[in-house]
């Protein structure tokens, strides 16, 4: 029987209407596919961003090596780029100016610092406190800093916080630093080898116990550690030196099992702080703040000062505010 040109019609108008259809659901499953990886996709910017560490062989290098680790596992798509520097003041430089995101930096150059963009700087973290040592050989004749008077001394390099507090424990033992001794501006690695040529009688040193720079030293010269537990009061005097930052502290019995003294020594200790820019991007911030806190046990089985980082006491960031994205993590893990 023949087709009438109605139902021809009718069954050519339904074919593209099944493909449509068909079509459609394919779009749909896609379109829910790629809303499903959107919402497991990480809130943060992915890309490249850039960390001041401080010296090869000190403690911020290595916290910055092993934060770069944790951070590949914790935050996929984020690559962290380390920049050595000389330490703390040159790497505020290097935040203000925004040649890096993040930096550590200690208390007291923080509070110093009044070089172009001090406004943007904000705080993530307070981290662990460094530890003031002043190294000599075992059967040196210094016994306290003022002893130091016409020796060759490694003051730390110019832009370091080892050389801004160095200057000031100087002058509350009273000595002029540039006069009074013969000031060598050295890293923990050249200070060490300095010390162990015999280039240099002394050398100071601020970081983290312990500092792998020192015990391997003491694996091949015999060293003593000075105390600086005197100068405590006296540093906060000091011209320049008028911040909260600075407490009497002990090295525990042990730090260096090779030096000596044995015993605990006095001495003064000042905190670190994780620091950044305002404009560094919230969400980002949120998840470095994240992964500082949660890597704490596998970072400080390596550097051991890091066992110190503390959730109740990573919020105390004087003289710096937090940064929002770090605020926001705060409050969200706050019982």
């Amino acid at each position: 029987m023949a087709t009438s040109s109605s139902s021809r019609f009718r069954t050519a108008a339904r074919r593209p209407l099944w493909r449509i259809a068909a079509a459609l659901v394919l779009v749909l499953a896609g379109l829910g596919g790629w809303w499903l990886s959107e919402s497991r996709s990480p809130g943060y910017p992915r890309g490249e961003t850039r960390l001041a560490t401080g010296v090869q062989r000190g403690v911020y290098d290595r916290y910055g090596q092993l934060l770069d680790a944790h951070l590949a596992r914790a935050m996929p798509g984020v690559r962290l780029e380390l920049d050595n520097s000389e330490g703390s003041i040159d790497n505020l430089r290097r935040v203000t100016s925004g040649r890096d995101d993040f930096a550590i930096a200690t208390a007291d150059a923080v509070a110093q610092y009044t070089g172009p963009g001090r406004e943007k700087l904000r705080a993530i973290a307070r981290l662990y406190d460094d530890y003031l040592q002043l190294i000599v050989p075992a059967d040196s004749p210094v016994h306290r800093a003022s002893d130091l008077k016409g020796l060759r001394v490694g003051v730390g390099q110019p832009l370091s916080g080892v050389n801004l507090v160095t200057r000031r424990l100087l002058a509350a033992a009273g000595l002029d630093p540039e006069h009074d001794i013969t000031p060598a501006p050295l890293g923990i690695g050249d200070a060490a080898d300095g010390l162990r040529r015999g280039e240099v009688d002394a050398f100071f040193w601020s970081g983290g116990l312990p500092t792998s720079a020192l015990t391997d030293l003491s694996e091949h010269v015999r060293i003593r550690i000075v105390p600086l537990g005197d100068l405590a009061e006296s540093v906060h005097k000091v011209e320049g030196g008028g911040t909260d930052a600075y407490r009497a502290a002990t090295m525990p019995k042990g730090t260096y099992p090779n030096a000596e003294p044995q015993d605990a020594v006095a001495t003064v200790a000042v905190p670190n702080l994780l620091i950044t820019r305002a404009d560094v991007d919230d969400d980002l911030v949120q998840g470095i703040t994240r992964a500082v806190i949660d890597s704490r046990d596998q970072i400080g089985a390596q550097v051991h000062a890091a066992q110190l980082v503390d959730l109740r006491t990573a919020v105390y960031t004087d003289p710096l505010p937090l940064h929002e994205g770090a605020a926001r993590y705060y409050r969200s893990v706050k019982p």
